[in-house]
């Protein structure tokens, strides 16, 4: 699950359209699945990716605050492990794998299969979907339960283009 943070949804600091439409089919996803992993962007108050610190996004989802949370009706109790992502402050952090302990986490688990779902599809889901396609995952992402930020219109078509030509399914 990644990002289903309140900065993405409906009256966020970043929103993503319809970001919280992916609540539900997530929340199904995780009904089904044996071990559930959610990252979060968790931003220092100082992130370089901040417009007030020469980058290109709203402040979002920084450390501790209400909008970093994950969205209210996310199923939380299905949640076995958060990670946090972002936290360095020269890096994007589009990738759960980035600076974090997802692949150990997953490896630990004998994982071999990773469904994504969350936001945003052109941006954090695409680069935790190729970045666990790249380790050696099988990779499924459930279109269904993403949205795109679509800062250019058809981004959201493209990263699902992208992530196919890349060996991940992608799945309605």
């Amino acid at each position: 699950m990644i990002d289903v943070q309140n900065d993405f949804c409906p009256g966020g600091a970043l929103a993503v359209t319809d970001g919280d439409a992916v609540v539900e089919p997530i929340n199904r996803l995780v009904a089904r699945s044996p071990f559930v992993i959610a990252t979060r962007d968790w931003h220092p108050p100082d992130h370089g990716s901040f417009a007030d610190n020469g980058g290109r996004w709203p402040v979002h989802c920084v450390q501790d605050t209400e909008g970093a949370a994950l969205h209210v009706g996310v199923d939380s109790g299905q949640v076995d492990v958060i990670v946090d992502k972002g936290q360095a402050r020269d890096l994007e952090g589009y990738s759960g794998f980035e600076g974090t302990d997802l692949e150990r986490l997953l490896h630990e688990r004998d994982v071999d299969t990773v469904h994504v779902a969350g936001l945003a599809l052109d941006y954090c889901v695409k680069a935790t979907a190729l970045d666990a396609k790249r380790a050696g995952f099988d990779v499924i992402v459930h279109r269904d339960a993403t949205r795109a930020v679509d800062v250019e219109p058809g981004d959201g078509d493209r990263a699902a283009q992208e992530l196919r030509a890349a060996g991940v399914q992608v799945v309605d």
